[in-house]
């Protein structure tokens, strides 16, 4: 399954403008996230690389985008762990950003060698950011569900395998959520609404003008 950014910034919490940001070089400093499926139009996110975004988007309530990427120099050149980000657990407080560890943290921007931290960031819980809701990655709506094992990640009905947006885009189309089932006996009227509440959060992080053109 592979990620449109629209898609990767409903599920990160990122804004589109952040994702175009972070896949570019700074200065010396390269991409904070390079796409892993294409870097090139069109552009497209692996799973892996939503929840890495997820991470940076929570980073950013505490720190800079300078002393992220600072921190991501000192992991990736000075420690050469050079696995994909959503490997590492980084924790932000206003001072510094650490790689935890089970029972220790590296301090990533001071430098201060081994430190214990007590409060962990699980960044596919749900979360707010400037006022929004961000749902938690594997579960956006209570009857949509993501799992890498399931369609590749696809949002799709909870307990099954069909697409939430199949299910939204039948009832946009202006079949009603209670005939969902004369279509996919499998998705109830609840499970319909849900997959159009998230297509509409999703489609609300489209730029205001490509939004306007879609409607």
């Amino acid at each position: 399954m592979s990620y449109e950014p629209k898609l990767a910034a409903a599920l990160s919490g990122a804004t589109l403008r952040q994702l175009s940001q972070w896949r570019s070089a700074a200065g010396a400093s390269g991409p904070l996230l390079t796409p892993e499926l294409s870097a090139a139009r069109p552009i497209l996110y692996s799973f892996r690389d939503v929840v890495a975004l997820r991470a940076c988007v929570r980073l950013r309530e505490e720190a800079s985008l300078q002393m992220i990427r600072r921190a991501l120099n000192t992991l990736r050149d000075g420690l050469d762990e050079r696995k994909h980000l959503s490997s590492y657990r980084l924790v932000a407080d206003r001072d510094t950003i650490y790689l935890a560890a089970p029972d220790h943290a590296v301090d990533l921007v001071r430098s201060k060698g081994n430190v214990v931290i007590h409060d962990l960031v699980d960044v596919l819980a749900p979360f707010y950011r400037d006022g929004r809701h961000i749902p938690a990655l594997l579960a956006p709506r209570p009857y949509v569900s993501i799992d890498p094992a399931v369609r590749g990640g696809e949002p799709v009905i909870e307990g099954t395998r069909i697409p939430a947006a199949e299910v939204a885009a039948l009832v946009r189309d202006g079949i009603t959520p209670e005939q969902i089932g004369d279509f996919y006996p499998g998705v109830t009227t609840e499970a319909a609404r849900d997959a159009v509440a998230f297509a509409d959060y999703v489609d609300s992080y489209l730029d205001p003008q490509l939004r306007q053109a879609a409607s």
